[in-house]
């Protein structure tokens, strides 16, 4: 979603603007702020906390159900909300929010490309402080699909076969086990015939590349994969936050089986029964 729409729809009782910043960003120079920022009329949810399963030992594990319907209706969202998401670093953690909405089965969620900074940049209106809650509790019910969302099993099951691609979203360094990984105990390396597309390379300053480009990088990346083709692509990175920006990307770039891999390489490079490339 532009800027631009985002300004016109500002008072359309249909929209749902939520910020989905992150207080720790991994894996690039975060944007500081002196004091709080917000988009006028933005609610605020947390993926680190409300929309993350807690109890399982998985870093950054998807919400539940519950969750997600408590967080949701506190927002006021039923079935003609247009939700739309941004997050304060431009294009970062707002994608992984949106694979959530998408996840558990709200189609009519959008990402405002180069988020916060964008609307910056172009002297738009700002506010101090979030929207609490919705006027009236909304209606929507989560219901999870879980083709949508992989785990370890799924990807051991499938590393020989030619029809599931595994794309690290993380930089070229540690994908190969020249960089240190930040996290303790988590193994250096990739797994085994996964391919690597730094999530730095579908974007342009705050925003995503235009779609002609993204389409020639993942062609370029796997000459053969082509969108519309039986491939099933699954995305990772070191805990599913920024693999969310390249699965975007892909359905920018006309991809449509995509899922994400939840935990990524803190899951699997922790686990030393897992084969590490």
């Amino acid at each position: 979603m532009t800027t631009d729409w985002l300004q016109a729809n500002l008072d359309n009782p249909d929209l749902v603007l939520i910020d989905a910043s992150m207080v720790n960003v991994i894996g690039k120079e975060p944007i500081v702020y002196d004091a709080p920022v917000f988009i006028p009329g933005s609610y605020r949810i947390d993926l680190e906390g409300t929309l993350c399963d807690t109890e399982s030992p998985q870093v950054h594990a998807f919400p539940t159900e519950a969750q997600f319907t408590a967080e949701a209706r506190r927002l006021g969202i039923g079935p003609d909300s247009q939700v739309v998401l941004y997050d304060n670093q431009g294009i970062y953690s707002a994608p992984r929010a949106w694979w959530i909405f998408r996840a558990m089965g709200v189609d009519q969620v959008f990402v405002l490309d180069g988020g916060l900074p964008q609307w910056l940049a172009e002297g738009r209106d700002t506010v101090s402080a979030p929207v609490a809650e919705a006027a009236n509790p909304g209606s929507v019910m989560g219901k999870f699909d879980r083709t949508r969302v992989r785990d370890s099993d799924y990807v051991f099951q499938h590393l020989d076969d030619e029809q599931v691609i595994v794309l690290d979203a993380r930089s070229r360094a540690r994908f190969l086990a020249q960089a240190p990984e930040p996290r303790p105990g988590v193994r250096g390396g990739h797994i085994p015939n996964s391919l690597n597309l730094p999530f730095s390379e579908v974007l342009a300053g705050y925003r995503f590349k235009p779609e002609d480009e993204l389409s020639d990088t993942f062609a370029r990346l796997a000459p053969s994969l082509q969108p519309g083709k039986e491939a099933q692509l699954v995305f990772s990175c070191g805990s599913g936050i920024t693999a969310c920006i390249i699965l975007l990307a892909g359905e920018l770039a006309g991809y449509d089986r995509l899922s994400l891999y939840d935990g990524s390489w803190a899951d699997w490079g922790s686990n030393e029964a897992l084969p590490v490339a």
